[in-house]
């Protein structure tokens, strides 16, 4: 007498429990709270110091994350569109509509009014052509880097004087030097300067203003994160003090757009006076 045995591993619990939930005309259930599948699944991931993988049915990261614009607008207007289980009844809160460069204004749309910004038509293509400008260059769009977006776009509502147009920095083993182009008014000024800080140097010589920086930070734009940077700058000219914010993935650029945020900030307040 032979025997043959094939084992082929065990049956994923949680596809079982999902499948026969979903096809109740079977007539099976097995009784499991479906609620705890992923924070269950979770837990023994940690334990055995094995991560789930993030296409796994069901209790996989990308389960129910959707980062195809269609997809997400689909999703939006009825979940039942791409999505035969409601992600509530396997533990999560909601479809996760990840922001990626796919994305298009329905995603952006929906995240920004979970943070609370309603705006119009006209801000909300601001926002999305700066929204896939930098998703060009970083994987996933943050909470954090819509509320930069956010920001910065209904921050030009209030006109800038001084834009910067063009800037390169050669820097490492060499002397410093930078050239920079600003578009003051309807104006266009290049400088090139070498030395440390070379744009700054530049800008300066562009603007006729004596400027001191006095204060000079950079911050991860998330937590965790090294992928954009955050720079703010304090900036003094005479007995006038202003701030300067700026945020890039090349933390060198955002530095230079800070310096002329408070530029900008000096000129308004000049006016103001």
């Amino acid at each position: 007498l032979v025997v043959v045995v094939e084992r082929a591993g065990n049956t994923a619990l949680e596809e079982v429990v999902m499948a026969l939930r979903c096809h109740k005309h079977l007539g099976i259930d097995t009784s499991i709270d479906s609620k705890l599948l992923t924070s269950t699944s979770r837990m023994v991931a940690s334990m055995m110091n094995m991560p789930v993988q993030a296409n796994k049915a069901i209790v996989g990261r990308n389960a129910f994350a959707h980062s195809s614009g269609i997809h997400q607008d689909g999703v939006l207007k009825n979940r039942e569109s791409y999505e035969i289980i409601d992600p509530v009844d396997v533990g999560l809160d909601e479809s996760v509509i990840a922001l990626t460069a796919r994305s298009g204004r329905a995603a952006l749309s929906h995240r920004l009014d979970l943070l609370g910004f309603k705006l119009e038509q006209a801000e909300l293509d601001e926002v999305y052509a700066k929204f896939l400008d930098l998703a060009d260059k970083k994987k996933d769009i943050r909470d954090d880097d819509l509320l930069y977006l956010v920001g910065a776009t209904t921050g030009e509502k209030i006109t800038k004087r001084i834009k910067l147009k063009y800037l390169q920095i050669l820097t490492g083993t060499l002397i410093p030097t930078a050239t920079v182009i600003l578009k003051i008014g309807g104006n266009e000024r290049t400088a090139t300067r070498t030395g440390s800080p070379s744009a700054v140097k530049a800008i300066k010589t562009l603007i006729n203003e004596t400027v001191q920086i006095t204060e000079f930070l950079i911050q991860a734009m998330n937590k965790g994160s090294d992928d954009v940077g955050r720079v703010h700058v304090q900036v003094r000219c005479g007995q006038m003090l202003v701030h300067g914010f700026s945020a890039n993935t090349d933390v060198v650029k955002a530095a230079v757009e800070a310096f002329v945020d408070a530029l900008n900030l000096l000129n308004a307040t000049e006016k103001a006076e």
